[in-house]
């Protein structure tokens, strides 16, 4: 996913960070809104701030499985 910032600069981000983006449809991931704070799939209850995107984080309701 491409994010654009006010200032410029141009973001790449994997989709697979947020699953519910990756398995949505292409209709629902374009029906977004954005504000000063990030961005809102609304039907997928999904956010994205951009502070959290500038920080590399991914998806943060999910913890990882982790492996012993």
């Amino acid at each position: 996913m491409w994010v654009e910032l006010n200032d410029g600069r141009v973001m790449g981000v994997p989709i697979a960070w947020f699953p519910r983006l990756l398995n949505a449809t292409d209709k629902e991931r374009n029906d977004y809104k954005l504000s000063k704070r990030g961005i809102h799939w609304d039907n997928l209850d999904e956010d994205i701030s951009v502070d959290g995107l500038l920080a590399g984080h991914g998806d943060v309701t999910h913890v990882p499985h982790r492996v012993a």
